[in-house]
């Protein structure tokens, strides 16, 4: 549903134009608009599992919706996604990405697929507002344990990128054969080295990761070293 109070004038009858068939689609439609991020129009579908009212959802600052239905710690890793998107600037370009909503009353996050382009500009050819399509994912399904994983990892990354920076080229080569299980003569035979290198490559590593073995992994996986 469409707050008008909130809407551009220019880009009002547009929005109009596609709202009836916005809500006959089997998933939320929100628009925001650029100038604030603010919310402008949203679906049926999204209100109602929102609990909300288009007044109530309009009203509120981009902060404030963000905060009251989201996981911010997924923003961390698409909002430089739709930040890049705009500023391509390109209309036939799209983002997908995965989002945790928690709907009011409820403790369990969902999870959903969204993806987000431009949809409509200003009188100057300037980008004024997005549209995004978000798709709840069965909570039985395989890809919500995928997106589950993939944002662990995307977390673990960004906190620990600089220590793992700090590793040498062949602390990387030794880091994915720990990661495979292999021993230290595995390690020496692979890479030409000897055992006690390979052993000293090893203990260096987990000094500069200040981490265990199993942490180890978490590296491999989240800087795709395996």
């Amino acid at each position: 549903m469409l707050n008008k109070t909130r809407v551009p004038k220019q880009l009002l009858p547009q929005i109009e134009e596609y709202a009836d068939a916005f809500d006959s689609l089997p998933c939320t439609v929100i628009i925001h608009d650029l100038r604030d991020w603010s919310v402008i129009y949203m679906s049926h579908r999204g209100l109602a599992l929102l609990q909300s009212t288009k007044e109530e959802i309009t009203e509120l600052s981009s902060g404030e919706y963000y905060k009251l239905y989201f996981n911010q710690e997924d923003a961390e890793d698409y909002v430089p996604k739709i930040l890049s998107l705009l500023e391509r600037n390109n209309d036939e370009e799209m983002v997908t990405y995965f989002q945790q909503v928690r709907f009011p009353g409820k403790e369990d996050w969902n999870w959903h697929m969204s993806s987000t382009k431009i949809f409509m500009r200003d009188d100057n050819g300037n980008p004024a507002t997005t549209i995004t399509i978000s798709v709840p994912l069965d909570a039985m399904h395989h890809m919500t344990a995928k997106a589950e994983r993939l944002l662990q990892e995307n977390n673990f990354l960004r906190k620990n990128y600089e220590k793992f920076s700090a590793l040498t080229r062949r602390e990387k080569e030794v880091l994915t054969h720990v990661a495979l299980g292999k021993s230290a003569g595995e390690i020496a035979a692979e890479l030409f080295i000897s055992v006690a290198t390979a052993e000293t490559h090893r203990k260096n590593i987990k000094q500069k990761l200040n981490a265990s073995t199993y942490d180890l992994m978490q590296y491999a996986r989240a800087f795709d070293l395996v």
